[in-house]
């Protein structure tokens, strides 16, 4: 009835085309991989930006502590395999997905990855799945197919794992260029690298020998310490909060090093943040500027080297237009790059990046490094790479001052570490990133 005693007309209902998410133990945290694994695939957002508490993807912010867990290691689970988990969901299609079924592609693919790759049961993968499809009214009509591939990819698991045995897991457009520059051979020993995670390393501030007592490790040639596997947080190992050590990837602490003894000398660490290198150029004797672009990474980098009890002089800027007003002595270029080499740990990369922004970056390091070698004393050292100008001369890296790593030397003298180096014990991870550096001495 209206208000005024007049009957309301009768409309009909159109019935939602919505369903009500049932209250499913890790349904949840599986939807919200799956619109992860689209933000990355599809409109190339960072994985560390969709996985951020504070400010990532809202349903991974809704999920507790372990879902959270759950959803990391379902979405780097995936990545690293997501070439062969396609070839194995292709090779069970009589036909390719539909045009645009991309919202259904993602589905099966971290159903997937939990079936081929993960410990979870093949029923829970399968019935989640199932559940995801109904809820989503662009594959309601694709659940009985999303029950039918994850069914038999159970049944069939190990002859499945043997055949895309042989599919390369990176990109090909990747695989390609490692063809390029390694051979073949190479270019599939690095590919298969990345499907290990990343060890810890840690960056000692002195007696590497005693952390790596202490703390169940392993001392590498780096002078660095490499953990076993642990359960817990990084803040609760000795040593954390003194001070005494920081993570930092072997590859990322071998261009500090480079330096040597910086005692008395005005060092600039260019594109600073988070402030590793930073910690080990001023430990090196240097009196160090660290520049960043952005102010908030800045933050960080200063209040990592609090943590440590270093200090250096922080200045926010673009490098491109920065004018000091002295020059330095020797400076670190650790310039933007595609990432690549840090695949281990950042299985997104390869698909958020492709061929055309490695180019970019190029030309941006090339401009970068052509400004800082403007503001180097002549005799001054820079390490990166800048091959076509007069004004600066290589000084060769020696193999025999790099016990180890010896295969990391290149003939020209220069540091070109791959995932596939650095063989550990067992229990003890082994590779590190992939990085390339040179020492540059400016001579006029």
């Amino acid at each position: 009835m209206n208000s005024d005693g007049t009957k309301k007309p009768f409309r009909k209902h159109k019935p939602s085309t919505e369903r009500s998410a049932p209250d499913k133990p890790g349904l949840q945290a599986r939807a919200a991989a799956a619109k992860i694994l689209a933000a990355v695939v599809d409109r190339k957002l960072p994985l560390d930006g969709a996985l951020d508490h504070e400010h990532g993807n809202p349903a991974y912010r809704a999920l507790g502590e372990s879902d959270r867990a759950l959803v990391r290691a379902i979405l780097n689970t995936t990545l690293r395999h997501l070439p062969r988990i396609d070839a194995a969901i292709a090779a069970l299609l009589d036909s390719p997905l539909p045009e645009g079924a991309r919202a259904l592609h993602h589905v099966l693919a971290i159903g997937a990855a939990q079936i081929l790759y993960l410990d979870v049961p093949d029923h829970s993968a399968v019935d989640l799945a199932v559940e995801q499809a109904n809820l989503d009214p662009r594959n309601r009509r694709f659940a009985k197919l999303v029950n039918a591939i994850l069914r038999r990819l159970g049944r069939e698991k190990e002859q499945v794992l043997d055949a895309i045995g042989k599919v390369a897991p990176m990109p090909a457009w990747f695989i390609a260029r490692l063809e390029k520059a390694y051979g073949r051979d190479a270019a599939l020993a690095i590919s298969e690298s990345q499907l290990e995670p990343a060890a810890i390393d840690l960056t000692v501030k002195s007696d590497p020998e005693g952390w790596a007592k202490r703390l169940t490790g392993v001392v590498l040639p780096t002078g660095g310490v490499r953990l076993a596997a642990f359960d817990g947080g990084i803040p609760s190992l000795e040593g954390f909060d003194e001070g005494a050590w920081w993570v930092q990837d072997a590859a990322a602490s071998i261009p500090a090093k480079l330096f040597g003894d910086l005692s008395g000398k005005r060092t600039a660490d260019l594109c600073a943040a988070p402030g590793g290198k930073t910690a080990q150029l001023i430990l090196a004797g240097g009196a160090v500027t660290a520049l960043d672009q952005s102010e908030s990474r800045l933050r960080r980098l200063r209040s990592n080297l609090d943590r440590l009890g270093l200090k250096a002089e922080t200045i926010a800027a673009d490098l491109t237009t920065f004018e000091p007003a002295e020059r330095f002595d020797a400076i670190l270029l650790d310039a933007p790059c595609s990432s690549t080499g840090t695949t281990r740990r950042h299985p997104d990369v390869l698909w958020t990046k492709g061929p055309e922004d490695i180019a970019r970056l190029a030309a941006l390091q090339e401009r970068l490094l052509r400004h800082a070698l403007t503001l180097l004393q002549p005799g001054g050292t820079l390490v990166f790479v800048l091959s076509d100008t007069d004004a600066v001369e290589r000084v060769p890296i020696g193999a025999g001052d790099w016990p180890g790593l010896e295969a990391a030397i290149t003939p020209l003298g220069e540091f070109r570490t791959l995932p596939t180096m650095l063989k550990m014990p067992d229990g003890i991870g082994s590779g590190l990133d992939g990085f390339y550096a040179a020492v540059l001495r400016r001579v006029a």
